[in-house]
């Protein structure tokens, strides 16, 4: 799990980096960063999709020991992948402009929000690709090879940060605009490098990677069987989240601001319990290839026991330096007593979402997507009709939207944890 969380955590150190350097450059563009890193998500959330899906076949085949299969899937993932990338260039242009001046109030808020959109969505290209390298490298039980494009990636999105925010050593200083290129530049070099390991280590002729890089309709239809439903359900999730940041814009920036720093939070130490997950899906699946069924529950409660364990350690040091962790935004004493009382909720949000991803990821892992997608639907209607009224008609502070995320991840944890007790998961086949 540890080198699966070094490779997601690169998106969220990214969104973090950018947050820090935004937050010194004003309040206002550290609010306006909540709602283009979540919306930059939705898209990144669907390519996690397609990434689980086919991860979920390769780790089949790999438990099956069909080798020559686990290329071809590579190939075709790889395929679907840039077709998504230009579909989510093409919204992002034509479609979203339209939506963010319908749903946002503040009129500068609007263009910085477009501004940046339209130069960072370029960089879905190179995230898709990255993610289809995560689900060979986890599906082959090569995960230790994730850490180094990770590392090239969060170091030179750093450096870029400063460079172009700031305008340093010459660079042109483009603000707000400037976490965008350096984003996609950082996204750009992680991928050139993890592709020269992937040749290095012989990986791509192991599996005959590009050899044989032609259409497969058979391969295509099962990759997107597999992940359409997991695309439907990340892209559902993602979307009422961006719904939650247009409700907390109505409430003004300095919530705003604190809700994005959350979002860094959440999302940055949430990758550590999204490791587990994404290892629950490869494991669970490798397991039923080999027949071993009988093991899956006694599997899921070894990684589930490990998840809650982490979780609680970050838990416990988050509540007793809260000031230190929202301190680095460089925003004033307001700011900081608004959010300690939401980073407790979020804390403990995480301690509840690291028992539920287990479980929904080793559903996952069983081939029956379907069943995801169900849960998903059946929990974001709660959590929208949650935040609609807490935050919108009671006008509620975001404490008590932020309350929010205990419920959204209950109502996941529940369904799938019945579901995978009553062992109906055991005649699927893929």
């Amino acid at each position: 799990a540890l080198p699966i969380a070094a490779s997601i955590v690169v998106p969220q150190l990214n969104f973090i980096t950018n947050n820090i350097f935004l937050g010194h450059l004003s309040k206002e563009a550290l609010a306006i960063a909540g709602i283009t890193g979540v919306y930059y998500l939705i898209f990144a959330v669907i390519g996690s999709g397609l990434n689980n899906g086919l991860q979920s076949l390769i780790a089949r085949r790999a438990g099956e020991n069909k080798m020559s299969d686990i290329g071809n899937l590579f190939n075709q993932g790889v395929f679907i992948a840039l077709v998504l990338s230009l579909v989510g260039i093409l919204i992002t242009w034509l479609v979203i402009p339209t939506i963010l001046r319908f749903s946002l109030h503040d009129e500068k808020n609007i263009q910085m929000s477009i501004d940046f959109l339209h130069i960072r969505i370029f960089g879905l290209p190179f995230l898709y690709l990255y993610q289809m390298r995560n689900a060979l490298l986890v599906g082959i039980n090569k995960s230790k090879f994730l850490i180094i494009g990770t590392a090239v990636e969060a170091l030179s999105n750093l450096l870029f940060d400063y460079l172009f925010i700031f305008g340093k050593f010459g660079f042109p200083k483009m603000g707000f605009n400037g976490a965008a290129v350096a984003s996609i530049i950082s996204e750009l070099l992680g991928l050139i490098v993890i592709f020269a390991v992937l040749h290095w280590k012989g990986i791509n002729k192991q599996f005959e990677l590009f050899k044989k890089f032609k259409y497969d309709a058979a391969t295509t239809k099962l990759i997107l069987v597999q992940s359409s439903p997991l695309i439907a359900q990340y892209c559902i999730s993602i979307i009422s989240w961006e719904f939650f940041y247009i409700l907390i814009e109505h409430h003004g920036n300095t919530d705003l601001a604190v809700s994005n720093a959350m979002r860094n939070i959440f999302g940055f130490f949430g990758c550590f319990t999204w490791a587990f997950a994404s290892t629950s899906n490869a494991m669970v699946s490798n397991v039923i290839g080999q027949g071993l069924q009988h093991r899956v529950i006694e599997l899921i409660y070894k990684i589930m026991k490990l998840n809650i364990a982490f979780a609680l350690i970050v838990g416990i040091i988050l509540n007793s330096f809260p000031t230190l962790f929202l301190s680095v935004y460089g925003q004033g004493p307001e700011f900081i007593t608004t959010a300690i009382p939401v980073l407790r909720v979020v804390s403990a949000a995480l301690i509840i979402m690291s028992a539920s991803v287990v479980w929904l990821n080793a559903v996952t892992g069983t081939g029956n997507t379907k069943i995801n997608l169900y849960i998903e639907m059946m929990a974001i209607t709660l959590y929208c009709c949650y935040v609609y009224i807490v935050l919108e008609f009671l006008q509620l502070s975001i404490v008590y939207g932020w309350l929010s995320e205990w419920l959204y991840w209950l109502s996941m944890l529940i369904p799938s944890y019945f579901y995978m007790k009553s062992g109906r998961w055991k005649s699927k086949k893929i």
